[in-house]
C-alpha cells in the first residue's frame, strides 16, 4: 500500500500520460521508498525494466542487463560486450514495442558504473541521440547512492547536462504521513508513540514496516533492534555503505559530529577528526546534507564563512546512544523505560524532530507565508560583559521584525515552567540581544508534547506549539 508521495505520484503520472518524452532521475537514501513508488505508481508495468548489481564486475552487470531484456520478451542475438552495444539492444527492443507509452525503469544505476565503465557515455548516447527525439519514451533511472546521483546525473556537467525533464528528491515521512502509514497498517499506536518511534527511526518508511500488531512499543523496539535477530541491529553496517561508495569518512565526520549536540564548524571538524582540510572535505559535507543525515546553519548573528554543521539523523543519533555498545539483553528496551539515561535522550531526539517539523511549527505560530530564517545560537558565558552564557537550538527569525526563541521540551504530561526554567530562557533572551545587537522583538515560544502547566513562571510565553501541531500535513 502507497502511503503519502502524492506530488511525487501526480508528477510520475503527468509524465505518463504527456505527449513528449521525459527523463527522470529518482534519488533519496537507503530504504526511503524509491523502488516502491515507482513500481505501484506504473502499476508494475514497465516496458523493460532493470536492477544493477550490488556488487557485480562489469562483465556481471553486463549478463544481468541481457536478462533482463530477455524477462522483457526481447530474444537477445548477440551478447553486449560493452554498455554501448547493450543500450543498442534496449533501443530494438523499443523499437518492437506496440505499447503506447514506452516506460524504461532502471533501478540502482549507480551499482551499473563500474570501474571504467562507459555506462554514463551509453546512458547519454541513449536519451540525446535516441529516446530524446521520439516522443513515447519514459526514462526513469534511479538510485540510494545519492552522491553519486548527484554528481553523474543531476549535476552532470557532459552529455547529460540540463537533460533532465523531471528530478525527485525522495525525502522521508514527517509524522504526519507516519500517522497515515500506522493506520493503514491497523497498528494500535496513538501520536505520542508514534513519535517515540519517529525519535528513534526518523520517517524511513522501511523501517515502519517492521512494526507488528499486538505488541508494545517497546515489545516492538527490542525485536527490530535488541534480539539477536533483529532485523535492523546491522543496519548502521549498510547504511553509509550504500549511500557513499567509500563511506569511511563520511562515517568518521557523522562520529565526529555525533560527539557534540551543538555541531560544529568545519575548521573544529578538521581539528577534532584529523580529517584533511581540503575541498573534497566540502564535497563530502554537501552530500551528507543533501542525503539529510547532518544539516548546515548559521548561527544567528554570525558571518555566514562560520558556517555550523549538525547532525540530525535519528537513526544514526540512536545507534551512537544505544545500539553502539551492542547490548546483548532481548529486552533492553524494555529494560530502559524512564531511566535517565533514555529520558536524556528524549529531549535531545524530540529536538531533532521539531527541526523537521518547522513548516508545522510556522504554521501554528501563523506565520506560513512569512519569510523566514532558521538558525540555531549559542555564546560562552563572559562575566565582564554580563553574559550569562547560552545555547538556542532554533530561532525562527522572521521578516516581520519577529524572532521566535523556541525552547522544545519533551514531557509526558503538560509541561511545568519551573523558576530554573523561566530564568533560564530570560538569560538566553538577554544573551541573545547583547551579543548580536538585535532590534527585532524576541517571543519565548515553547514547543512541547501536551501543553503548559499554567502558573506564574509561564506568564511570558508568547507561543505553545503541542504534538497534535506537529502532526499537521505538509513537510520541509
Amino acid at each position: 500500500m502507497l502511503v503519502g508521495r502524492q506530488k511525487e505520484r501526480e508528477l510520475l503520472n503527468k509524465v505518463l500520460h504527456d505527449d513528449v518524452s521525459h527523463f527522470v532521475a529518482v534519488y533519496g537514501r537507503r530504504r526511503v521508498g524509491k523502488t516502491f513508488l515507482i513500481r505501484e505508481t506504473f502499476g508494475y508495468r514497465f516496458t523493460f525494466q532493470h536492477a544493477g548489481l550490488s556488487e557485480g564486475n562489469m562483465k556481471e552487470q553486463l549478463f544481468a542487463f541481457t536478462a533482463s531484456l530477455k524477462d522483457a520478451g526481447f530474444p537477445v542475438k548477440n551478447k553486449p560486450k560493452n554498455w554501448l552495444e547493450a543500450f543498442e539492444e534496449l533501443k530494438d527492443l523499443i523499437r518492437q514495442s506496440n505499447e503506447k507509452r514506452k516506460v524504461i525503469f532502471i533501478d540502482e544505476l549507480s551499482w551499473m558504473d563500474t570501474q571504467k565503465s562507459d555506462l554514463m557515455m551509453a546512458l547519454e548516447n541513449f536519451w540525446n541521440s535516441f529516446a530524446s527525439a521520439r516522443k513515447d519514451i519514459v526514462l526513469i533511472v534511479c538510485a540510494s547512492a545519492t552522491s553519486w546521483m548527484l554528481s553523474k546525473v543531476v549535476h552532470n556537467k557532459g552529455g547529460l547536462y540540463n537533460r533532465l525533464t523531471e528530478q525527485i528528491n525522495l525525502h522521508t515521512f514527517s509524522l504526519y504521513e507516519c500517522e497515515e502509514y500506522v493506520q493503514a497498517m491497523g497498528l494500535a499506536l496513538n501520536r505520542e508513540q508514534i513519535l517515540q518511534y519517529y525519535m528513534i527511526f526518523g520517517g524511513v518508511p522501511f523501517y515502519w514496516s517492521f512494526l507488528k500488531k499486538g505488541l508494545s512499543l517497546s515489545q516492538n523496539i527490542d525485536a527490530i533492534l535488541f534480539t539477536k535477530e533483529a532485523p535492523l541491529r546491522e543496519e548502521f553496517k549498510y547504511l553509509y555503505a550504500s549511500v557513499f561508495k567509500k563511506p569511511d569518512t563520511y562515517v568518521k565526520i557523522i562520529e565526529t559530529l555525533g560527539a557534540k549536540k551543538v555541531g560544529m564548524t568545519r575548521d573544529e571538524l578538521i581539528e577534532v577528526s584529523g580529517i584533511c582540510n581540503s575541498g573534497d572535505l566540502s564535497t563530502k559535507l554537501d552530500e551528507l546534507e543533501s542525503c539529510g543525515f547532518i544539516r548546515k546553519y548559521y548561527a544567528f548573528g554570525m558571518k555566514k564563512k562560520n558556517a555550523v554543521y549538525q547532525l540530525i539523523d535519528c537513526f544514526t543519533l540512536f545507534h551512537f546512544k544505544f545500539l553502539q555498545e551492542a547490548p546483548t539483553d532481548e529486552h533492553f528496551w524494555s529494560n530502559q523505560i524512564n531511566t535517565p539515561r533514555v529520558n536524556t535522550w528524549l529531549e535531545l531526539a524530540f529536538e531533532r524532530v521539531c527541526m523537521e517539523h518547522v513548516a508545522q511549527i510556522k504554521r501554528k505560530l501563523g506565520i506560513s507565508g512569512v519569510l523566514t530564517e532558521v538558525n540555531s545560537w549559542y555564546c560562552k558565558a563572559d562575566p565582564d560583559k554580563g553574559v550569562f552564557g547560552s545555547q538556542i537550538d532554533m530561532l525562527i527569525t522572521r521578516k516581520d521584525q519577529v524572532i521566535n526563541l523556541c525552547e522544545m521540551k519533551y514531557s509526558g504530561s503538560e509541561y511545568t515552567v519551573t523558576e530554573k526554567v523561566e530564568r533560564s530562557i530570560r538569560n538566553k533572551m538577554h544573551d541573545l540581544v547583547q551579543m548580536t545587537g538585535t532590534k527585532y522583538a524576541v517571543y519565548p515560544t515553547l514547543v512541547t508534547t501536551y501543553g503548559l502547566v499554567e502558573n506564574s513562571y509561564a506568564a511570558n510565553i508568547q507561543s505553545v506549539v503541542v504534538l497534535d501541531d506537529l502532526f499537521a500535513p505538509g513537510w520541509k
